[in-house]
């Protein structure tokens, strides 16, 4: 049985009308997957009432907590010392969300104390993989 670390968060929503509003989300890490983290919102912070994920590098969100990181659909950078924002991109449009910063780094803290940084690859099932890979195509 894998470990996943799934951490509920408050995200201050950027809108430009009505106005930025506070809305929940999680963060989400798994080792089966380890590279990658997920932000998911729930229906009510969405425009068309559906939840929302993103998946994106865990490399990518822990630089943005530095220094402004990102390329594509994906943009993360720190907003002061407390809050760290993440842009969203997608042909709907693009959103903006900030979350605290000490919450971010006591989430990537505890997924790297569960895959360390350089790691991942020995946690890639490569077969397993490459399999579903085969039976799908």
């Amino acid at each position: 049985m894998s470990i996943v670390i799934d951490q509920a968060i408050r995200a201050q929503l950027i809108a430009s009308a009505p106005g930025s509003r506070a809305v929940p989300a999680r963060l989400r890490y798994e080792p089966t997957d380890p590279f990658a983290v997920r932000v998911s919102f729930p229906p009510t912070a969405s425009l068309d009432g559906y939840e929302v994920e993103w998946t994106f590098g865990r490399e990518l969100l822990d630089a943005g907590t530095l220094r402004p990181s990102g390329c594509g659909d994906v943009h993360v950078w720190p907003c002061g010392p407390e809050r760290t924002v993440l842009e969203f991109r997608a042909v709907e449009g693009m959103a903006m969300v900030q979350l605290h910063t000490a919450d971010v780094r006591e989430f990537l803290g505890r997924s790297y104390a569960l895959v360390a940084a350089g790691d991942e690859g020995g946690h890639l099932d490569v077969d397993a993989e490459l399999t579903a890979l085969l039976r799908d195509a």
